[in-house]
């Protein structure tokens, strides 16, 4: 179907290094969605910043220029 978005990924129970977003433009958000049940929290190193990651909730993110 037509979409505005570049591309999909879909993470499941996923615990990764703080890492930049290869694919995407430093002009551009990614758009993070939390979906399912569990209890999360999204780090943003680069920010020193933890958020509440709960199912439900959306982050607009630039992923190539901030650690997460």
């Amino acid at each position: 179907w037509p979409s505005i978005y570049v591309g999909i990924d879909v993470i499941v129970l996923n615990q990764e290094t703080p890492h930049l977003d290869k694919v995407s433009a430093p002009s551009l958000l990614d758009l993070l969605v939390s979906l399912g049940t569990h209890d999360a929290q999204f780090h943003v190193s680069d920010l020193s910043s933890i958020f509440s990651y709960q199912p439900g909730t959306m982050i607009y993110l630039a992923g190539k220029l901030l650690h997460h």
